[in-house]
């Protein structure tokens, strides 16, 4: 049984986390959030030791080690922008490291990264779940035949649209230092899902960016040709999808065909923990790629309307 410390207890993954943890038979020993309403725990750890000071959870922990209970992984769950600095915490007290996505908001810290663990001993590990989804295991093995034999090379549209409200905007997502902006935010897992399927980066150009808000772009992969939008703006759901009272749309079309992979999401953190706990998970240099095209993505300049914009984008851009 392994020792799990949980930093950022509180928000929106972390309760993956937790079950990852139980569903693996290990323990969570201590967690720790700015914020105390994580009655949540009580549902999977609740003789876990929880603290609102840093201070005071590095002491707990720095307490175990020289106990000779020191703790095997900490989860990092916090805040984009403080994912850097939790990670190197961690490898110094001698754990290893689960981060949630994005790893980092920059390539260099990567670099930096590399250099700690090679110095600690310890590893880093990413949580990039879809490359467990089985759906898209299926279909990355279809690509890797497809193009093989055939040389195919794929036309996809990627829509996301996950609405949020105006709380979204005053917490630290709201904030691009801290958050990345919607590339980081909620469009890093599938760009490191197509990376990963469809391989390198080829061309890269934004059409049009409100970075904290919606962002649309094309993106030439050795085997595909990606027109997407990202969006946080509830205004940008089909009619349909308002209609029915849901916040939240996703699509992938690939050579104008529905990319089905709706289902099988309940237990990917599960997934990607056994991996980590069997020698087999992802590492610094599986992150690396979506990393340096987010960062890219973040930093290009628009190039307003051409005949790769996608067709949201076109709306907006046409809408002035």
């Amino acid at each position: 049984m392994k020792r799990f410390a949980l930093v950022g207890t509180a928000g929106y993954v972390a309760p993956k986390h937790m079950k990852a943890i139980k569903d693996t038979k290990n323990i969570l020993t201590a967690a720790i959030d700015k914020c105390d309403s994580v009655g949540i725990i009580d549902s999977y750890f609740p003789e876990a030791h929880f603290f609102t000071e840093f201070e005071r959870f590095d002491r707990h922990v720095d307490k175990l080690k020289r106990k000779g209970e020191k703790i095997d992984y900490v989860s990092i769950c916090s805040p984009n922008y403080l994912h850097d600095a939790h990670i190197r915490w961690a490898l110094r007290s001698g754990a290893d490291v689960i981060c949630e996505k994005p790893l980092v908001l920059n390539p260099w810290n990567l670099d930096a990264l590399d250099i700690i663990e090679k110095e600690t001993g310890n590893k880093i590990y990413s949580i990039l779940q879809l490359r467990v989804h089985n759906s898209i295991l299926e279909l990355k093995k279809q690509v890797e035949d497809e193009y093989k034999t055939k040389g195919v090379k794929y036309n996809i549209d990627l829509t996301y649209i996950t609405s949020r409200g105006r709380w979204y905007f005053v917490a630290w997502k709201g904030d691009i230092e801290k958050s990345g902006g919607v590339a980081s935010n909620i469009g890093i897992h599938f760009y490191d899902m197509l990376l990963w399927i469809f391989g390198d980066v080829k061309q890269n150009e934004v059409h049009y960016s409100e970075p904290l808000k919606k962002m649309a772009g094309y993106i030439e992969l050795e085997k595909a040709n990606v027109r997407w939008f990202l969006s946080v703006d509830a205004n940008d759901l089909p009619d349909d999808v308002k209609q029915k009272g849901q916040r939240t749309y996703r699509s992938i079309k690939i050579n104008n065909q529905e990319f089905e992979f709706s289902e099988g999401f309940t237990d990917l953190h599960t997934h990607v923990y056994e991996g980590i706990l069997n020698g087999k998970g992802f590492g610094l240099s599986d992150a690396r790629s979506s990393i340096e095209l987010v960062y890219q993505i973040r930093n290009l300049t628009p190039v307003g309307f051409n005949d790769r914009v996608h067709p949201l984008a076109f709306k907006r851009l046409s809408d002035g």
